[in-house]
């Protein structure tokens, strides 16, 4: 199972990259743990300072910006 954390405070951009990560993921039969991060501190924490970022089984692979769906795919493959 894939860990999943979307980091931003709640805006459409955020919203729309949680939505997409669960879309993926169902569509590659892969299951996730999304867990929406608000809080400042814990996204400092991880050294992302451009919102949405996506930090999966705790390795930051995209800060700042809608991603592209297929890197999603592919973060969520490997």
């Amino acid at each position: 199972m894939k860990d999943v954390k979307v980091l931003g405070p709640g805006c459409k951009r955020c919203e729309a990259t949680e939505a997409m990560v669960k879309d993926a993921a169902a569509r590659l039969g892969i299951d996730v743990t999304v867990e929406k991060v608000t809080d400042y501190a814990v996204i400092a924490g991880f050294g992302v300072v451009s919102t949405p970022g996506i930090v999966v089984d705790g390795k930051v692979v995209h800060a700042g910006g809608l991603p592209k769906p297929d890197a999603v795919e592919k973060w969520l493959r490997t």
